[in-house]
């Protein structure tokens, strides 16, 4: 079977980390070896590189062609227009990948079936090529797609154009295929397929007090890992630290938030008890993972993210939101508490519990090891087969 993976989260050399998930999820496909792969990786299109223009620039610095781990990656470009067009997208991005895909045909690779990605823009413009080429469409949603986009009068009708149009979709989570569900997708065709981890990469420390050591730990360390944006809500982390004494907080990530969440720790008395890493290399995480006593995830809204299941399967346990994926998770003690609100009060309290009656930490590894990309490639390679041989 021939794939056509269709997103825009997706690595590339100007952004290593982007859309890495989607990447492990096409390199569990290609170790079945059951399946073709060749990735379409549309980049807005912008044509200069100067740092002024800010994150509008980072396209320019993307190759147009790439190999990643055995897999032909196709960078192409697609109009843009800063703070404007986002009704436009999936149009633009359907156009623009027209030539490309037909380029690609000529050579050799008549793909099988469009493989999609997050469902505004990328599930909207694969229906469109859907149509176009005769190919069946399978969409993913990952998040904000569904619990964000559909707020939007015009991106929520498209998105249930493409649910209609799809062949099959799958989602990370219960909570957001009950999602589309209300927005009238057929629930015959919606398939929840929770993403995945690395055992082997996230694991238990081999020695978790030389892993502490090195991160110079010497108390309670708690963590928060993930871009530094509103919705991941490191600054409820920060302010909930005035009242979790005798604790530091190490913050995993980079982003736009950094200067006001530091001015927020120096506001509030905290910046000792604060330790900024920076992007952290993945290999580098498990064991900030291990060497920590929880992570937080106070986020406004997830599919599953991609840390909640990294710690666990190094056997730290989480304190986060009660909101999409996450109580579908944090489902025994062993994976560890939610918040009965997001503000930084309910955080306190759900920190103090879990250290209450602090899991075996063995015990949350174990817990997690039923979370891999094995069963999750099974799962997406059988409803690509099912879908495939309808015809």
């Amino acid at each position: 079977m021939k794939l056509l993976t269709l997103s825009n989260l997706y690595p590339n050399e100007a952004q290593p980390r982007h859309g890495i998930f989607t990447e492990h999820r096409m390199s569990n496909m290609l170790k079945s070896r059951r399946v073709e792969i060749k990735v379409v990786a549309p980049v807005p299109y912008f044509p200069f590189k100067g740092s002024i223009f800010g994150k509008y620039s980072t396209g320019a610095k993307i190759p147009r062609s790439a190999r990643r781990n055995g897999i032909d990656v196709i960078y192409p470009r697609y109009p843009t227009i800063p703070k404007l067009g986002m009704n436009l997208q999936p149009l633009l991005l359907a156009a623009a990948m027209i030539r490309p895909l037909k380029k690609l045909i000529r050579s050799g690779y008549d793909f099988d079936v469009i493989d999609a990605y997050y469902f505004y823009p990328e599930g909207v413009a694969a229906a469109l090529l859907g149509r176009f080429f005769g190919k069946p469409v399978v969409i993913t949603a990952y998040g904000n797609d569904i619990s964000l986009i559909p707020r939007y009068a015009l991106p929520k009708r498209m998105i249930q154009w493409a649910a209609n149009e799809a062949s099959g979709i799958t989602t990370v989570c219960q909570a957001l295929k009950d999602a589309l569900l209300d927005l009238g997708a057929d629930g015959e065709k919606v398939h929840v397929v929770l993403h995945g981890v690395d055992l082997k990469l996230f694991r238990l420390p081999d020695n978790r007090e030389e892993a502490r050591k090195k991160l110079g730990l010497t108390r309670r360390s708690l963590l928060t890992a993930g871009h530094l944006i509103e919705r991941k809500g490191h600054h409820i982390a920060i302010q909930a630290l005035v009242n979790l004494p005798d604790t530091d907080l190490l913050i995993a990530g980079d982003g736009e938030e950094e200067q006001n969440l530091r001015r927020l720790a120096a506001s509030l008395g905290v910046a000792d008890r604060v330790r900024f890493l920076g992007h952290v290399d993945q290999r580098d995480l498990p064991t900030i993972y291990g060497a920590t006593d929880a992570l937080l995830l106070p986020s406004s809204r997830e599919g599953i993210a991609n840390v909640l299941v990294e710690s666990l399967a190094c056997g730290n346990p989480v304190v986060a939101t009660n909101v999409w994926g996450a109580p579908e998770v944090i489902t025994v003690p062993e994976a560890g508490v939610l918040m009965k609100s997001r503000a930084p009060e309910a955080l306190v309290d759900a920190v103090e519990q879990l250290f209450g009656a602090y899991p075996d930490r063995a015990e949350t590894r174990r817990f997690a090891e039923q979370f891999t990309w094995e069963r999750t490639t099974e799962q997406h390679l059988a409803l690509l087969d099912e879908i495939v041989s309808r015809g």
